[in-house]
Protein backbone atom coordinates (compact mmCIF):
# COMPACT_ATOMS: atom_id res chain seq x y z
CA UNK A 1 0.00 0.00 0.00
CA UNK A 2 1.17 3.25 -1.13
CA UNK A 3 1.89 5.83 1.76
CA UNK A 4 -0.04 9.25 1.81
CA UNK A 5 2.10 12.30 3.19
CA UNK A 6 -0.56 12.52 5.80
CA UNK A 7 0.04 8.32 6.54
CA UNK A 8 3.99 8.92 6.31
CA UNK A 9 3.97 11.38 8.92
CA UNK A 10 1.16 9.42 10.85
CA UNK A 11 3.86 6.54 11.18
CA UNK A 12 7.01 8.36 11.77
CA UNK A 13 4.96 10.46 14.73
CA UNK A 14 3.98 6.80 15.90
CA UNK A 15 7.49 5.12 15.97
CA UNK A 16 9.15 8.59 17.16
CA UNK A 17 8.56 8.30 20.72
CA UNK A 18 10.18 4.38 21.13
CA UNK A 19 13.10 5.42 18.82
CA UNK A 20 13.75 8.23 21.10
CA UNK A 21 13.65 5.78 24.25
CA UNK A 22 15.67 3.82 22.91
CA UNK A 23 18.45 6.04 22.33
CA UNK A 24 17.76 7.71 25.65
CA UNK A 25 17.78 4.02 27.38
CA UNK A 26 18.27 4.02 30.57
CA UNK A 27 17.22 7.46 31.98
CA UNK A 28 15.72 5.92 35.32
CA UNK A 29 15.89 3.37 37.79
CA UNK A 30 16.06 0.00 36.35
CA UNK A 31 14.17 -2.56 38.53
CA UNK A 32 15.47 -6.49 38.81
CA UNK A 33 11.90 -8.80 40.41
CA UNK A 34 14.34 -11.68 41.36
CA UNK A 35 11.49 -14.96 42.12
CA UNK A 36 12.96 -16.09 45.58
CA UNK A 37 13.83 -14.97 48.89
CA UNK A 38 16.30 -12.80 50.42
CA UNK A 39 19.91 -14.83 50.62
CA UNK A 40 18.95 -16.97 48.15
CA UNK A 41 21.87 -17.39 45.03
CA UNK A 42 19.87 -15.42 42.79
CA UNK A 43 18.88 -12.67 45.26
CA UNK A 44 22.62 -12.78 45.71
CA UNK A 45 23.58 -12.70 42.02
CA UNK A 46 21.23 -10.39 41.30
CA UNK A 47 22.00 -7.57 43.73
CA UNK A 48 25.97 -8.10 42.19
CA UNK A 49 24.22 -8.07 38.52
CA UNK A 50 22.89 -4.99 39.80
CA UNK A 51 25.68 -3.12 41.46
CA UNK A 52 27.47 -3.64 38.05
CA UNK A 53 24.72 -1.93 35.86
CA UNK A 54 24.32 0.83 37.98
CA UNK A 55 28.26 1.21 38.00
CA UNK A 56 28.01 1.83 34.47
CA UNK A 57 24.40 3.89 34.06
CA UNK A 58 24.53 6.24 37.23
CA UNK A 59 20.88 4.82 38.01
CA UNK A 60 19.94 2.77 40.73
CA UNK A 61 19.25 -0.47 40.35
CA UNK A 62 15.86 -1.65 42.53
CA UNK A 63 15.85 -5.45 43.61
CA UNK A 64 12.50 -6.48 44.50
CA UNK A 65 11.83 -10.13 45.70
CA UNK A 66 8.93 -11.82 44.68
CA UNK A 67 9.04 -15.55 46.23
CA UNK A 68 6.14 -18.20 45.84
CA UNK A 69 4.93 -20.96 44.32
CA UNK A 70 7.66 -22.27 42.65
CA UNK A 71 8.85 -18.98 41.62
CA UNK A 72 5.88 -18.29 39.90
CA UNK A 73 5.04 -15.05 41.57
CA UNK A 74 7.96 -13.25 40.39
CA UNK A 75 7.31 -15.27 36.94
CA UNK A 76 4.23 -13.67 36.47
CA UNK A 77 5.38 -10.38 37.53
CA UNK A 78 8.15 -9.85 35.17
CA UNK A 79 6.03 -10.87 32.17
CA UNK A 80 3.24 -8.65 33.03
CA UNK A 81 5.51 -5.46 33.13
CA UNK A 82 5.60 -2.99 31.15
CA UNK A 83 7.89 -4.28 28.20
CA UNK A 84 10.12 -0.77 28.13
CA UNK A 85 13.46 -2.15 29.67
CA UNK A 86 12.79 -1.14 33.37
CA UNK A 87 11.87 -4.57 34.43
CA UNK A 88 14.25 -7.38 34.10
CA UNK A 89 13.49 -10.74 35.33
CA UNK A 90 16.50 -12.25 37.30
CA UNK A 91 15.99 -16.34 37.55
CA UNK A 92 16.80 -19.80 36.98
CA UNK A 93 15.93 -22.49 35.27
CA UNK A 94 12.66 -22.91 38.12
CA UNK A 95 10.52 -20.60 36.07
CA UNK A 96 12.20 -21.33 32.24
CA UNK A 97 12.76 -24.96 32.02
CA UNK A 98 11.14 -27.36 34.82
CA UNK A 99 7.95 -25.34 36.17
CA UNK A 100 5.94 -26.18 32.91
CA UNK A 101 6.49 -30.00 33.36
CA UNK A 102 5.55 -29.94 37.06
CA UNK A 103 2.60 -27.93 36.54
CA UNK A 104 -0.87 -28.42 34.79
CA UNK A 105 -0.94 -24.85 34.27
CA UNK A 106 0.83 -21.76 34.37
CA UNK A 107 0.68 -18.16 35.52
CA UNK A 108 2.91 -17.56 32.46
CA UNK A 109 4.29 -18.72 29.44
CA UNK A 110 8.02 -18.81 29.76
CA UNK A 111 8.68 -18.35 25.78
CA UNK A 112 5.86 -16.29 24.24
CA UNK A 113 5.61 -13.97 27.41
CA UNK A 114 9.45 -13.02 27.46
CA UNK A 115 12.51 -11.74 25.64
CA UNK A 116 15.81 -13.63 26.36
CA UNK A 117 18.68 -11.09 27.58
CA UNK A 118 21.84 -13.66 28.57
CA UNK A 119 22.82 -16.20 30.48
CA UNK A 120 24.50 -15.58 33.88
CA UNK A 121 26.11 -18.19 35.45
CA UNK A 122 26.11 -22.22 35.86
CA UNK A 123 26.69 -23.83 39.12
CA UNK A 124 26.20 -27.22 41.14
CA UNK A 125 24.03 -27.83 44.16
CA UNK A 126 25.20 -29.72 47.65
CA UNK A 127 23.42 -32.42 49.71
CA UNK A 128 23.60 -31.16 53.51
CA UNK A 129 22.44 -32.51 56.88
CA UNK A 130 21.65 -31.73 60.48
CA UNK A 131 25.22 -32.16 61.99
CA UNK A 132 22.88 -34.24 64.77
CA UNK A 133 22.09 -36.94 62.17
CA UNK A 134 23.59 -39.96 62.14
CA UNK A 135 24.44 -40.11 58.47
CA UNK A 136 28.05 -39.02 57.53
CA UNK A 137 27.90 -39.47 54.02
CA UNK A 138 25.38 -40.17 51.21
CA UNK A 139 25.72 -44.04 51.38
CA UNK A 140 25.15 -44.00 55.25
CA UNK A 141 21.96 -41.01 54.31
CA UNK A 142 20.35 -43.78 51.46
CA UNK A 143 21.14 -46.81 53.81
CA UNK A 144 18.93 -45.09 56.79
CA UNK A 145 16.37 -44.35 53.79
CA UNK A 146 15.86 -47.91 52.60
CA UNK A 147 15.72 -48.57 56.59
CA UNK A 148 12.75 -46.55 56.98
CA UNK A 149 10.70 -45.95 53.43
CA UNK A 150 9.09 -42.51 53.45
CA UNK A 151 10.19 -41.18 56.78
CA UNK A 152 13.25 -39.46 56.03
CA UNK A 153 12.50 -35.70 54.60
CA UNK A 154 14.07 -33.71 52.43
CA UNK A 155 13.50 -30.07 51.68
CA UNK A 156 13.19 -28.03 48.45
CA UNK A 157 12.81 -23.90 47.67
CA UNK A 158 13.23 -24.19 44.12
CA UNK A 159 12.77 -26.67 41.31
CA UNK A 160 16.44 -27.31 40.79
CA UNK A 161 16.43 -28.64 44.77
CA UNK A 162 13.65 -30.60 44.39
CA UNK A 163 14.44 -32.31 41.11
CA UNK A 164 17.83 -33.04 42.28
CA UNK A 165 15.95 -34.86 45.45
CA UNK A 166 13.90 -36.37 43.28
CA UNK A 167 16.38 -37.42 40.89
CA UNK A 168 18.46 -38.83 44.23
CA UNK A 169 15.43 -41.02 44.91
CA UNK A 170 15.22 -42.37 41.41
CA UNK A 171 18.37 -43.32 40.91
CA UNK A 172 19.22 -44.98 44.45
CA UNK A 173 15.96 -46.41 44.67
CA UNK A 174 14.85 -44.59 48.31
CA UNK A 175 11.60 -43.16 49.41
CA UNK A 176 11.64 -39.75 50.89
CA UNK A 177 9.29 -37.62 52.17
CA UNK A 178 9.08 -34.02 49.92
CA UNK A 179 8.60 -30.49 52.03
CA UNK A 180 8.42 -27.36 49.94
CA UNK A 181 9.72 -24.00 50.55
CA UNK A 182 9.26 -20.73 48.90
CA UNK A 183 12.99 -20.43 48.81
CA UNK A 184 16.28 -22.73 49.52
CA UNK A 185 16.67 -20.42 52.73
CA UNK A 186 13.65 -21.39 54.36
CA UNK A 187 14.34 -24.65 54.16
CA UNK A 188 17.42 -24.35 55.19
CA UNK A 189 16.41 -22.52 58.37
CA UNK A 190 14.02 -25.48 58.84
CA UNK A 191 17.03 -28.00 58.62
CA UNK A 192 19.20 -26.06 61.19
CA UNK A 193 16.03 -26.68 63.83
CA UNK A 194 15.67 -30.32 62.44
CA UNK A 195 12.14 -30.35 61.34
CA UNK A 196 13.65 -31.91 58.11
CA UNK A 197 16.38 -34.52 57.25
CA UNK A 198 18.19 -33.30 54.22
CA UNK A 199 18.30 -30.56 51.39
CA UNK A 200 20.32 -30.14 48.07
CA UNK A 201 20.50 -26.85 47.61
CA UNK A 202 22.51 -24.38 45.97
CA UNK A 203 26.55 -23.73 46.76
CA UNK A 204 25.45 -19.80 47.51
CA UNK A 205 23.37 -20.87 50.17
CA UNK A 206 24.26 -24.35 51.69
CA UNK A 207 28.63 -23.67 51.94
CA UNK A 208 28.40 -20.88 54.07
CA UNK A 209 26.60 -23.02 56.73
CA UNK A 210 28.78 -25.75 56.10
CA UNK A 211 31.81 -23.45 56.88
CA UNK A 212 30.12 -22.45 60.24
CA UNK A 213 29.66 -25.76 61.30
CA UNK A 214 25.95 -25.54 61.54
CA UNK A 215 25.22 -28.68 58.44
CA UNK A 216 27.46 -31.47 57.48
CA UNK A 217 28.17 -31.79 53.44
CA UNK A 218 27.42 -34.49 52.58
CA UNK A 219 27.99 -34.87 48.20
CA UNK A 220 28.24 -32.50 45.61
CA UNK A 221 25.63 -32.53 42.46
CA UNK A 222 28.32 -31.63 39.71
CA UNK A 223 30.50 -34.42 37.77
CA UNK A 224 33.78 -33.04 39.77
CA UNK A 225 33.91 -31.68 43.10
CA UNK A 226 33.64 -27.94 43.88
CA UNK A 227 36.61 -25.94 44.35
CA UNK A 228 35.34 -24.44 46.78
CA UNK A 229 34.26 -27.63 49.00
CA UNK A 230 37.27 -30.42 47.68
CA UNK A 231 36.94 -32.74 50.38
CA UNK A 232 32.84 -33.80 49.53
CA UNK A 233 33.07 -36.04 47.29
CA UNK A 234 30.43 -35.60 44.59
CA UNK A 235 27.20 -38.33 44.71
CA UNK A 236 28.28 -39.89 41.96
CA UNK A 237 31.40 -40.85 43.85
CA UNK A 238 29.56 -40.96 46.82
CA UNK A 239 27.18 -44.27 46.70
CA UNK A 240 24.94 -42.99 43.03
CA UNK A 241 26.76 -43.69 40.12
CA UNK A 242 25.86 -41.55 37.07
CA UNK A 243 24.20 -38.70 39.27
CA UNK A 244 24.84 -35.23 38.13
CA UNK A 245 22.20 -32.00 38.75
CA UNK A 246 23.36 -28.55 38.15
CA UNK A 247 21.18 -25.44 37.74
CA UNK A 248 21.50 -21.84 35.55
CA UNK A 249 20.69 -18.27 35.43
CA UNK A 250 19.30 -16.27 32.98
CA UNK A 251 17.92 -12.61 32.53
CA UNK A 252 14.77 -11.77 30.64
CA UNK A 253 12.73 -8.88 30.05
CA UNK A 254 8.28 -9.14 29.25
CA UNK A 255 8.11 -10.14 25.31
CA UNK A 256 7.84 -6.93 23.46
CA UNK A 257 10.94 -5.40 24.60
CA UNK A 258 12.30 -2.97 21.61
CA UNK A 259 14.95 -4.83 20.26
CA UNK A 260 17.10 -1.68 20.56
CA UNK A 261 16.45 -1.94 24.60
CA UNK A 262 16.96 -5.24 24.50
CA UNK A 263 20.96 -5.08 22.98
CA UNK A 264 21.36 -2.14 25.52
CA UNK A 265 20.46 -4.43 28.74
CA UNK A 266 22.63 -7.50 26.98
CA UNK A 267 25.44 -4.77 26.86
CA UNK A 268 25.12 -3.69 30.54
CA UNK A 269 24.88 -7.50 32.36
CA UNK A 270 27.56 -8.46 30.27
CA UNK A 271 29.69 -6.50 31.44
CA UNK A 272 28.43 -6.39 35.06
CA UNK A 273 29.46 -9.59 35.01
CA UNK A 274 32.85 -8.99 34.73
CA UNK A 275 33.02 -6.54 37.75
CA UNK A 276 33.95 -6.25 41.43
CA UNK A 277 30.65 -7.09 42.81
CA UNK A 278 29.61 -10.34 40.54
CA UNK A 279 33.14 -11.52 40.72
CA UNK A 280 32.91 -11.71 44.26
CA UNK A 281 29.73 -13.38 43.68
CA UNK A 282 31.32 -16.55 41.71
CA UNK A 283 34.43 -16.74 43.10
CA UNK A 284 32.53 -17.75 46.89
CA UNK A 285 29.63 -19.50 45.59
CA UNK A 286 31.42 -21.79 43.16
CA UNK A 287 29.13 -20.37 40.08
CA UNK A 288 30.68 -20.50 36.93
CA UNK A 289 30.01 -17.27 34.98
CA UNK A 290 28.20 -17.63 31.60
CA UNK A 291 26.87 -15.34 29.23
CA UNK A 292 24.79 -15.40 25.98
CA UNK A 293 23.59 -13.83 22.88
CA UNK A 294 19.64 -13.23 23.51
CA UNK A 295 19.52 -16.28 20.38
CA UNK A 296 21.57 -18.52 22.23
CA UNK A 297 19.82 -18.23 25.85
CA UNK A 298 16.74 -18.99 23.89
CA UNK A 299 18.30 -21.88 21.76
CA UNK A 300 19.56 -22.83 25.69
CA UNK A 301 16.23 -22.43 26.95
CA UNK A 302 14.80 -24.83 24.74
CA UNK A 303 17.20 -27.52 25.48
CA UNK A 304 17.13 -27.41 28.81
CA UNK A 305 13.28 -27.45 28.57
CA UNK A 306 13.16 -30.69 27.19
CA UNK A 307 16.27 -32.08 29.44
CA UNK A 308 14.63 -31.29 32.61
CA UNK A 309 11.27 -32.55 31.26
CA UNK A 310 12.87 -35.60 30.62
CA UNK A 311 14.09 -36.29 34.17
CA UNK A 312 10.80 -34.93 35.77
CA UNK A 313 8.75 -37.81 33.68
CA UNK A 314 11.70 -40.56 34.28
CA UNK A 315 11.43 -39.45 38.18
CA UNK A 316 7.53 -40.20 37.91
CA UNK A 317 6.49 -36.57 39.30
CA UNK A 318 2.80 -35.96 38.13
CA UNK A 319 2.07 -32.48 36.68
CA UNK A 320 0.49 -30.51 40.15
Amino acid sequence: MRLTPLRLLAALCTALPLTVAAQDFPNKPITFIVPFAAGSATDQLGRAIGQGVAEQINQSVVIENKPGASAMIGAQAGARAAPDGYTVLITTNTTHAANEHLYKSLSYDPVKDFSPITLLGKGGQIMVVNPKSSAKTVSEFLALAKESPGKLSFGSGSSSSRIAGELLQQMANVKLLHVPYKSNPLGITDLLGGQIDTMITDTATGLPQVSAGKLRALGFTGSERSPLAPDVPTIAEAGVPGYEMGYWFAAYVPAGTPDDVVAKLHDLLVNATERKAAKQFYQTTGTAPATSTPKELAEFQSAESKKWGDIIKKAGITAE
